[in-house]
């Protein structure tokens, strides 16, 4: 049996915004867009949901299409649904954030992208170029991740599997951009429960050897 609609039907598509930490700094992964709308323009990964497969499914299969990244811990954002966001149509977007470690993944324009890069969050001469309402959706989805690192273990996910307490500190430091005072957050962090020192430590040469943590999944 097929059924005739009366009205419009809006077409469904999915953004990504990952994240990672590098040199210093919060970044975002962004893809030179290599047709119109917005050719040449940089915006997050992203694509339409095909019939047949699942919003997660879509978000992971655009992600390694478009940026060639995959393995990264992927949660659902927020859904931006005003009329004139796309220019091509009525578009409703599923936006996902992923966070991971930029020096486990290699990434690589493909499918419709000419180009991917890391690019720094806070660098407001990018965010007012990016494609479609993107800004928006990026903004929104550092919100998110500064509230999130207050309450879940999610922070961790743009570390190593070994860190030490001030690499974590800096971590936060950098997603919040204000000083964390030492005292306070490590007695906060430890009294969590959330990471288990190891029977190991590192050097930078400068300073004694500081002990490794790792995070303690459930």
């Amino acid at each position: 049996m097929s059924y005739t609609y009366e009205y419009p039907r809006p077409s469904v598509t999915v953004d990504l915004v990952i994240f990672t930490i590098a040199d210093n700094d919060l970044k975002v992964l962004l893809i030179r867009r290599a047709a119109e709308p917005f050719k040449d323009r940089w915006a997050l990964p992203g694509g339409f949901v095909e019939i047949d497969e699942s919003l997660e499914t879509a978000a992971a299969r655009e992600l390694q299409e478009e940026a060639g990244v995959t393995d990264v811990y992927l949660e659902q954002l927020y859904t931006f649904g005003e009329p004139q966001r796309d220019p091509r149509g009525r578009m409703i977007s599923v936006a996902y954030f992923a966070l991971t470690d930029a020096a486990g993944q290699r990434i690589r324009a493909a499918s419709d992208a000419t180009d991917a890069q890391w690019h720094s969050v806070f660098s407001s001469r990018l965010k007012a170029k990016l494609a479609f309402d993107h800004k928006q959706i990026l903004e929104y989805a550092v919100w998110r991740l500064r509230n999130k690192i207050e309450w879940t273990t999610v922070g961790y996910e743009l570390l190593p599997k070994k860190f030490t307490l001030s690499e974590l500190q800096r971590v936060y430091e950098i997603i919040l951009q204000k000083p964390v005072d030492k005292r306070n957050f490590r007695k906060k962090i430890l009294s969590q429960g959330q990471i288990r020192e190891l029977n190991e430590t590192r050097s930078d040469g400068a300073h004694r050897p500081a002990k490794l943590y790792s995070f303690r999944k459930k």
